[in-house]
């Protein structure tokens, strides 16, 4: 399990949420007083799910809550007062904050908590695939920067340089990012 996050001035209250979500696995919350603090451990940790007890004392805590969501890959809840979260959902939403109105009932906290999780996880496995295809981009510029160098300083064709690559990427059975990266290096001692 990940870590969680607890914005919170109230004792009381952070009792109650550092219980409930101790419940969902996450035993050992990191728990602050203020939006400040709360931004200072969030640039220094990489938390799963950040919950804002608004309003806390040096600011209402929505401001918090779109920074922890644009500076970090948590899942946001931001738990405020009925009115006031009927105010703010929609301006939050486009954030990806997800707005608790309180009182809630310990399912509603479980549930906001897991969707919470949920997107923390989805992003993350978005994230893997991201850079994988960054990484395939980077190899295919690389064997294309070769390729170039082969037709331009060796006389190649296209065809030939292509095959190069890959004939010399299955007989040392190495990726042809390898493959190029040492033909590019070849070329640096020339």
């Amino acid at each position: 399990m990940g870590l969680a996050l607890i914005a919170s001035a109230g004792k009381n209250a952070n009792e109650y949420l550092a219980k409930h979500i101790a419940d969902l696995g996450y035993t050992r919350p990191v728990i602050v007083a203020s939006g400040g603090e709360a931004r200072r451990q969030i640039g220094d940790k990489d938390f799963e799910v950040v919950l804002i007890n608004a309003p806390l004392p040096d600011e209402f805590g929505h401001e918090l809550g779109v920074f922890a969501a644009e500076k970090s890959h948590a899942g946001v809840v931001l738990m405020t007062k009925s009115g006031t979260a009927n105010e703010i959902a929609g301006r939050m939403q486009e954030y990806g904050v997800l707005v608790l109105g309180k009182p809630f009932t310990g399912v509603q906290f479980q549930q906001a908590v897991q969707i919470a999780a949920s997107c923390y996880k989805r992003l993350d496995h978005l994230r893997a695939e991201n850079a994988k295809l960054l990484d395939k981009i980077a190899q295919l510029r690389l064997v294309d920067r070769a390729k170039c160098y082969l037709i331009e300083k060796k006389g190649y064709t296209e065809a030939e340089a292509h095959r190069l690559i890959e004939k010399r990427a299955m007989d040392t059975r190495s990726s042809r990012g390898t493959v190029a990266e040492a033909i590019l290096e070849e070329a640096e001692t020339e």
